[in-house]
């Protein structure tokens, strides 16, 4: 995993992408990852993983509102990673809900 992230950063500031951008892309693939693996095991309902699905679209448009001025700002950042959070914790407590896909 630490070897993944630092491959991902390293690339990253070749293509002239910041540490905070860099972060945001992994975490955002790592939740990704957690909600196809949900889906597959039966742990995500087919209305848990499209409002999963959704959440990460709104933080992709706020990541994308954010670059808008070509920089992500402190304040920024802390909303974007107070989000983050959110889903995260979301994802982990729609997946151990005892609800099973049928």
């Amino acid at each position: 995993m630490k070897t993944k992230f630092l491959l991902i950063l390293a690339i990253a500031f070749g293509l002239g992408i910041t540490k905070t951008e860099a972060q945001i892309r992994h975490r955002a693939q790592n939740q990704r990852q957690r909600i196809h693996q949900g889906v597959k095991s039966g742990e995500l309902t087919k209305g848990e993983a499209k409002d999963l699905r959704e959440d990460h679209k709104d933080l992709h448009q706020d990541v994308k509102l954010a670059k808008a001025d070509g920089k992500i700002s402190k304040p920024e950042r802390k909303i974007l990673k107070k989000e983050e959070r959110k889903d995260s914790r979301e994802i982990y407590r729609d997946k151990h809900n005892n609800k099973e896909r049928k």
